[in-house]
């Protein structure tokens, strides 16, 4: 069974960048899209970006594009999520999982807490 760690977050002022990197334990990993999703207290987990198997297709939740780019190194089992020009909105737990089939998402890892101060 693939598992999920994320890490990299951490308290950032607005403006500034972070780098958000999730590693598999598994060789399986490889087989599936992967996504960024963040969470704040009192909403639901909504999506961030995606990116297929291979890398050859990313999507972006409107309020990201041209800031946040999703990217995977197979070879190392990583998926990252460069995260520019920050804003105060941007704060969360950020989390990656796994495509289900679906088009849903799950099998979360810990996550990874997201401060951006104004």
């Amino acid at each position: 069974q693939v598992q999920f760690v994320e890490s990299g977050g951490g308290l950032v002022q607005a403006g500034g960048s972070l780098r958000l990197s999730c590693t598999a334990s598994g060789r399986a990993y490889l087989i599936y899209a992967m996504a960024w999703f963040r969470q704040v207290p009192g909403k639901d987990r909504e999506f961030v970006a995606d990116i297929r198997w291979n890398g050859g297709r990313t999507s972006y939740a409107d309020s990201v594009k041209g800031r946040f780019a999703i990217s995977r190194d197979n070879a190392k089992n990583t998926v990252y999520l460069q995260m520019n020009s920050l804003k105060p909105e941007d704060t969360g737990i950020y989390y990656c999982g796994r495509a289900l089939g679906g088009g849903a998402y799950g099998a979360w890892g810990p996550g990874t807490q997201v401060t951006v101060s104004s």
